[in-house]
């Protein structure tokens, strides 16, 4: 395992983008510092100057490594199976690197960026939505996503256990996180029980379980 001094880790427990780059680290065997910056307390930590000369895009998480920062939870996973290729999160197959990112991305840039902190305050404090309509507006975002997955990883037989055969990968390490924000807004989750196996089967590999948001130092 990689002593905690090598990596350091910005984030916030309840942020899946953050939780993801956890279970990458977890799966990788390697330590990381955690730096918490607190999303809500003093009108958002990420926007303080501090924070905004490590991460410009005053976002979380941030990765720490060699005195470089790299922000963007994708970027920083793929920059981990760089330096510690194994366990490997993306398949040595092109086709299969593709398919990999595809449900990846599906997850990372079309459902979460809709359902994330500012866009959700931004609904409520600039277009006047209330409660109510920011709840559908997320089950509609995460429905509509989900429903696409589902089919996706129905009608492919290069589905197993996990998203892509029977190691977690990538694909997994975005939809876990995702899962718990349609749980945290109580969604049915009925509808999709191929992602409810890889659900139930990531939570049995502590690497998932350890980097669950309530089981983070900085937890509410």
């Amino acid at each position: 395992m990689s002593a905690a001094s090598d990596f350091a880790l910005y984030g916030y427990f309840r942020s899946s983008a953050a939780f993801r780059v956890r279970i990458a680290l977890n799966l990788k065997g390697l330590a990381a510092d955690l730096r918490f910056v607190h999303l809500l307390k003093e009108g958002g930590q990420q926007h303080a100057d501090a924070y905004k000369a490590v991460n410009p895009q005053e976002l979380i998480p941030t990765l720490v490594h060699d005195g470089q920062a790299i922000g963007q939870s994708l970027a920083i996973i793929e920059y981990l199976d760089e330096v510690v290729p194994e366990p490997a999160l993306l398949p040595p197959d092109p086709a299969a690197r593709a398919r990999v990112r595809q449900i990846a991305l599906a997850i990372a840039c079309d459902i979460h960026p809709l359902n994330n902190l500012r866009v959700l305050r931004y609904l409520h404090h600039t277009l006047g939505a209330d409660d109510t309509d920011r709840a559908d507006w997320q089950q509609h975002w995460i429905s509509t996503g989900f429903a696409a997955l589902e089919t996706m990883l129905a009608q492919d037989a290069q589905t197993g256990r996990f998203c892509h055969g029977d190691a977690p990968g990538l694909a997994d390490v975005c939809l876990i996180p995702q899962m718990a924000n349609a749980r945290r807004i109580d969604m049915d989750l009925l509808p999709y029980p191929i992602l409810r196996r890889i659900e139930e089967a990531a939570y049995g590999l502590p690497a998932f379980t350890a980097a669950r948001p309530e089981n983070q130092p900085d937890a509410e």
